[in-house]
């Protein structure tokens, strides 16, 4: 604090001790805490508290993270980690970022809920690195950032769920993996990994990737379930190639309404007769829509999207149990056009 910003606060401190009034603001409100903690003034210390719970931003949440944790205000810690996680992509971009203690960023990095696109995410890690290597006097190379962000943190951060173009231009260039690391990655994103990742394979549920949904039917009725036969039980298979290179999230499936469902799902590389991912599990129906009407179905979302090579065939298989439609009443198309994507069905 600045000469005029202590005795600010001090003026406020006093103030409060007479008449039991103050006048907080951004610029004071830090040192009056810092003075009301000191002399102990626990009730001055409370309503500081509450100030900046109901100030804080993405612009400044890090300084007043870094205060409620030094001053043990649990509340006011929650109520930043709630703006950390919801608005993360603004809080990042923040000069302050640069500034927070490393384990500060490390519970960053590992927290789940992250509203925040991965690659952005490592831009904003690369960008501290290269500041912290500066104030420790050593240069920024891949070495010293790896250094200074530690292990925990470099795992932590989850490179298979990236578009392979943003690592490739980004992540290479930070020079902060290792060849071997590198060469897993690739293969993860291309879908041709054999083992386990080092790395966390799963988006942060906080970040909502902007999907479209094909389907392949071009009309069927509301009512389509009075018309189609069910069973228990049903093999679904669904052969199709794409006309350019994509990213598969995930499949819908007919169902019955608010039924569950036990599945097997697995999409292969019919030419290296290999599955590319498999799902299993119990799903839950519920109404869906795409262009051709609202349905009963459900979701298999994969937990990364799958890399899909253009004029490639794969096939779709699901083992469903359940009381599950057949087919829906309508009428099934040999390609689809969705969002500059043709899907050819086989």
């Amino acid at each position: 604090m600045n000469c005029l910003t202590v005795t600010e606060s001090l003026l406020e401190l006093f103030r409060f001790t007479c008449s039991d009034q103050v006048k907080l603001k951004g610029s004071n409100v830090m040192g009056v805490l810092y003075f009301a903690k000191k002399y102990m003034v626990p009730s001055l210390a409370d309503k500081c508290m509450e100030y900046l719970e109901d100030n804080v931003d993405p612009t400044n949440v890090f300084s007043i993270l870094s205060s409620a944790q030094k001053y043990e205000g649990k509340r006011l810690v929650d109520r930043c980690w709630d703006v950390i996680d919801k608005q993360t992509e603004m809080a990042v971009k923040s000069d302050e970022l640069a500034t927070i203690e490393r384990s500060v960023l490390e519970t960053i990095v590992v927290r789940d809920g992250l509203a925040i696109e991965e690659i952005n995410l490592l831009k904003a890690v690369d960008l501290w690195a290269t500041k912290e290597c500066e104030r420790q006097g050593s240069a920024a190379d891949g070495a010293s950032k790896r250094r200074v962000l530690g292990e925990t943190l470099i795992k932590a951060l989850r490179f298979p769920t990236m578009k392979q173009k943003d690592f490739t231009s980004v992540v290479l260039d930070s020079k902060i993996l290792t060849p071997d690391e590198i060469v897993t990655i690739i293969k993860c994103l291309n879908s041709v990994l054999t083992s386990p990742a080092e790395f966390p394979e799963t988006r942060r549920p906080g970040f909502k990737v902007n999907t479209q949904r094909c389907c392949t039917y071009d009309n069927f009725s509301t009512t389509s379930h009075s018309c189609s036969s069910f069973t228990n039980s049903c093999t679904c298979i669904l052969k199709f190639s794409v006309g350019k290179d994509i990213r598969l999230h995930g499949v819908c499936l007919f169902g019955r309404e608010n039924l569950s469902h036990s599945i097997d799902l697995a999409i292969k590389d019919t030419n290296k007769r290999q599955a590319m991912v498999s799902k299993r599990g119990k799903f839950s129906s519920s109404s869906l829509r795409c262009k051709a009407g609202p349905y009963n179905g459900f979701e298999v979302m994969f937990d990364r999207g799958i890399a899909l090579v253009k004029n490639t065939l794969y096939c779709i298989q699901a083992e469903v149990t359940g009381l599950v439609t057949r087919r829906p009443y309508g009428r099934a198309v040999d390609h689809v056009h969705c969002s500059g994507v043709t899907l050819f069905c086989i």
